[in-house]
């Protein structure tokens, strides 16, 4: 219940960076936007985000068009590292086998500099 909580507030929050931070907003304009998606890996708890310099959508379940998806192996595993969303969390979560990247990884890059001006 937690991580369906945290994933909807995560959605507000893009939202309202979009709307208040122009630098947020400069940034994604210049990506021309992003689709991404945060699960567990049974997919019990999902939601996707699709990003545009215009608007935020945010949705429940992972659509198979996304441009970055991030497993995490279970909703406290999840939890732990969006917490703190460093590169090495995701990094020591990966040769863990708790965090699992589908995509690229420039695009995560690319949600990481984002995520950074919330």
């Amino acid at each position: 219940m937690k991580l369906r909580l945290a994933l909807w507030l995560l959605g507000l929050l893009l939202k309202r960076a979009l709307r208040r931070k122009p630098r947020f907003a400069e940034q994604l304009k210049d990506m021309r936007g992003l689709a991404f998606g945060i699960a567990t890996e049974d997919l019990s708890i999902a939601r996707h985000y699709r990003m545009t310099p215009s608007a935020i959508h945010s949705a429940t379940g992972l659509p198979t068009d996304l441009d970055l998806e991030l497993r995490f192996a279970d909703a406290a595993t999840a939890l732990a590292v969006l917490k703190k969303p460093t590169s090495r969390a995701f990094f020591d979560g990966m040769r863990r086998n708790k965090v699992r990247l589908v995509g690229d990884s420039a695009d995560m890059t690319r949600l990481q500099k984002l995520l950074r001006q919330l």
